[in-house]
């Protein structure tokens, strides 16, 4: 079987074997062995595993195998700066990480998979402006392909955003889980960003962060716990 694979992480299972998890677009997620080592083909394959690189290659799924082996591994997409750049490689790590979180499981999504490999395309070719709010960008259009995504036509100008509920409201919630109006009315402006208009949005470093706590802790509420990325501080740092 010809797979195309988005890598997400790799971690070290023996002396010889690594283990490569991806998402890939026949199968969903999937964890892959390659080899492990110091010598060229360990060293061409963890180059092509790098975070968010697009490869594809052929295994041979069997029922009961929960690692499966990768063949005649290649490049899937060309990408000139991802994995040069300092800033787009550390986006890569925070995002490969979030999307290591959440695609657990379930059923292929060749929608999913398309979107990411749009989106890791995208990030490859920014500009400054641009990269500065990728993942912002990124993190509000995955939540609709995750199926959380913020209700924006319910927002009116004074209205508080109900996290746990995904929609603004005229009057606070009986809980803790929402936007002050300041901070409802960004998260409206933010539901109208895209990978056209994101080098438009401007943000301090401090405004910055502030928003991607916010989106990943939407993102808690609704799918799964954000709390241990421990590519966030790093972000943090450098954006």
């Amino acid at each position: 079987m010809n797979l195309h694979l988005v890598a997400l992480r790799t971690t070290k299972y023996s002396d010889t074997q690594t283990i490569l998890t991806a998402y890939s677009r026949e199968l969903g997620r999937v964890s892959l062995a390659m080899p492990a080592g110091k010598g060229k083909s360990s060293a061409r394959m963890k180059a092509l595993a790098m975070p968010l690189s697009v490869i594809e290659c052929v295994s041979e799924p069997r029922p009961g195998r929960e690692i499966l082996s990768m063949r005649q591994v290649q490049q899937g997409v060309a990408l000139k700066s991802l994995h040069s750049d300092p800033v787009k490689q550390m986006i890569a790590m925070f995002l490969s990480e979030v999307l290591a979180v959440t695609l657990q499981g379930g059923d292929p999504d060749e929608a999913m998979f398309d979107f990411l490999v749009a989106c890791i395309e995208v990030l490859d070719k920014a500009d400054a402006a641009g990269t500065a709010n990728f993942h912002i960008c990124f993190l509000f259009n995955l939540a609709r392909h995750l199926g959380i995504e913020p209700d924006a036509s319910t927002y009116a100008e004074g209205s508080v955003f109900d996290m746990a509920d995904g929609r603004w409201r005229r009057s606070m919630p009986l809980h803790r889980n929402f936007l002050a109006t300041a901070d409802s009315e960004i998260a409206y402006r933010l539901s109208r960003m895209t990978f056209s208009n994101m080098h438009r949005f401007r943000f301090n470093r401090r405004e910055r962060n502030a928003i991607v706590d916010g989106i990943l802790g939407y993102y808690s509420l609704h799918y799964v716990s954000m709390r241990h990325l421990r590519s966030l501080d790093i972000l943090r740092m450098m954006l």
